[in-house]
């Protein structure tokens, strides 16, 4: 027994150094402020505020389109000014936004906070990647991109656990105002965590006759990271945002399931992720990156296809289970995903244009949170079955491309002769 603990404990040591360690345990306090409103923000602007429901959701559209075009101008202003500084302005930032929030009354204001506080995300989101990356070793990279993984799930999850119950207990402004208050201090506690502990690592400059090229033009000639970040927006797309956002709505009306079980899904597929992730490190370092992109296509589809027969049965318990057995195949794909891609893109960045690289970087996942719900939103209406099957078509070929890619991007597996 207490070799089989010796090793489980050995799967979560990571060697990353403590700065970076403070960095994400900030990071799962920020995620913790972010899970107790992702939930409700829909219902406390519709029901408390009484905007209609098509306001509120252009409301968190503005929040995650201003993020989008946050991102591309401040990967340019890393690539010359310090990672640090930015993560603490877009924190606070995003801190006033939110408070802003809990005393709305007008969707102008609304939208003002929306902005305020996307632009607070886009900047910090970047920023917060870029000095990740400045504060470890490149054989360290991996591991970094899985512990903030980890900490985002197990800061959203326990949040929304939290806020759940608060809500349940009292569902009046009073208890609405209380999380986005307490939201805005999370945010505010991240930007002083970074401040006061984390240093601030310096920038890599060089002139265009350095290299080919400083700006955004010498990112559009890498085809080989476009094309692989268009196939990885595919994979977004289907693998996380179908699941996370798609699959509730669609359990609910065309399955046995309740409330409480499509809870459970989410629960199930968040805290495989923080158990699993860590340890999928090591395993992922064995593959070929294209070969892990592969693998997680075809989990990705699998588990695409595999929530179609959930509707052909009329008992909860069965669907539930079936489902929950899809919500793990899809945290298995996400842990090789995730894995990859971070530290792929870090990888291909030439040292001088490392944060314009990690803002597109950042952009696969803005673009995916607006795509999927609304590609997903328009065939629930029309064809819900099409979802599906659509979605691991669409897996397999993306996954297909980025096979095609072979050696036109860095593998420490061939480039190290392992």
């Amino acid at each position: 027994m207490n070799r089989r603990v010796s090793h489980l404990i050995a799967g979560w040591r990571t060697g990353l150094p403590r700065p970076v360690l403070i960095l994400q345990a900030g990071n799962a306090l920020n995620y913790f402020g972010y899970g107790l409103i992702l939930p409700f923000e829909i219902i406390y602007l519709h029901q408390i505020r009484g905007f209609s429901t098509s306001i509120a959701g252009l409301v968190l559209a503005a929040t995650q389109g201003t993020a989008a075009i946050a991102a591309p101008p401040t990967g340019a202003l890393l690539d010359r000014y310090s990672a640090k500084a930015i993560v603490v302005a877009g924190s606070l930032a995003s801190a006033l936004g939110y408070a802003g929030f809990a005393y709305v009354d007008r969707p102008w204001q609304a939208f003002a906070c929306a902005i305020v506080s996307g632009a607070g995300i886009g900047a910090a989101g970047t920023a917060n990647r870029t000095l990740t990356i400045r504060l470890v070793k490149r054989e360290q990279r991996t591991a970094a991109f899985a512990v903030n993984r980890v900490a985002g799930n197990f800061g959203i999850g326990s949040g929304a656990t939290v806020a759940g119950f608060i809500v349940a207990f009292a569902q009046r402004l009073s208890s609405f105002q209380t999380l986005y208050f307490f939201d805005a201090v999370t945010y505010a506690a991240f930007a002083l965590i970074v401040l006061a502990a984390v240093p601030s690592p310096r920038a890599e400059t060089v002139t265009a006759t350095d290299a080919n090229g400083t700006g955004f033009r010498a990112v559009a000639r890498d085809r080989p990271f476009l094309t692989m970040i268009a196939a990885n927006i595919v994979l977004v797309v289907v693998g996380h945002t179908f699941f996370s956002n798609i699959l509730p709505p669609f359990a609910k009306t065309h399955t046995p399931l309740g409330p409480a079980a499509i809870g459970i899904l989410l629960l199930v597929n968040t805290s495989f992720v923080v158990i699993a992730q860590i340890p999928a490190v090591r395993v992922v370092a064995r593959m070929r990156r294209t070969h892990a992109f592969a693998a997680a296509s075809a989990l990705f589809a699998v588990s695409l296809l595999a929530v179609l027969p959930a509707t052909l049965t009329h008992s909860e318990l069965a669907a539930t289970s079936l489902l929950a057995g899809v919500a793990i195949v899809f945290a298995i794909g996400e842990c090789v995903h995730t894995n990859v891609l971070g530290p792929l893109v870090a990888d291909m960045a030439p040292a001088h244009l490392l944060g314009r690289y990690l803002s597109l970087y950042g952009l696969t996942f803005t673009i995916s949170l607006a795509l999927g719900p609304a590609i997903g939103g328009l065939l629930l209406q029309t064809s819900p079955d099409a979802i599906w099957w659509g979605g691991a078509l669409a897996a397999v070929l993306a996954g297909a491309v980025l096979l095609r890619l072979g050696g036109r991007i860095p593998d420490p597996l061939r480039d190290f002769g392992r």
